[in-house]
């Protein structure tokens, strides 16, 4: 049985493969609210976009379609009494490009998974949940998940 998570204190975790990051998301979801934002850090294919494809189709259907937002910088889906947003930000020039997606409107009413949010600089949100996925052991990842803020 895996330990229960409490996101208001920081975890870390090894991940050996893909589906233990699928089972963590799945893991996650349930305890995310409106107002809720999550970082999540890693290089390219650290898993970032496997884990928010797990929170996402536990929160909405097993069978949702979550495509990267790589070009189209955020996709949204209907959840259990608020909006998810899936930001890609890898594109991002400066950050008041990040004006056009209307974050701050959309926090009330939503929960926001972010990858690449050290692209909003000094636009970024204070209070969150940082996920940060690196390279593990035997090609596993490692996942420090820490609170940042008012975050809980």
């Amino acid at each position: 049985m895996p330990e229960a998570i409490d996101l208001s204190r920081p975890h870390t975790l090894y991940l050996p493969d893909e589906a233990a990051t699928t089972a963590l998301g799945t893991r996650i979801a349930p305890l995310l609210k409106a107002g809720d934002v999550i970082y999540l850090q890693g290089e390219l294919g650290m898993g970032k976009s496997s884990l928010v494809r797990a929170v996402v189709r536990a929160l909405t259907n097993p069978d949702q379609d979550v495509p990267s937002p790589t070009f189209t910088l955020m996709q949204t889906y209907d959840g259990p009494g608020f909006e998810i947003a899936h930001l890609d930000l890898y594109r991002l020039k400066s950050p008041e490009e990040s004006y056009e997606l209307a974050l701050d409107d959309a926090v009330p009413h939503s929960v926001l998974l972010i990858e690449w949010p050290q692209r909003l600089g000094h636009l970024g949100f204070v209070d969150r949940l940082d996920i940060n996925l690196t390279e593990g052991q035997a090609g596993g990842r490692q996942v420090i998940m820490t609170p940042q803020g008012l975050f809980r």
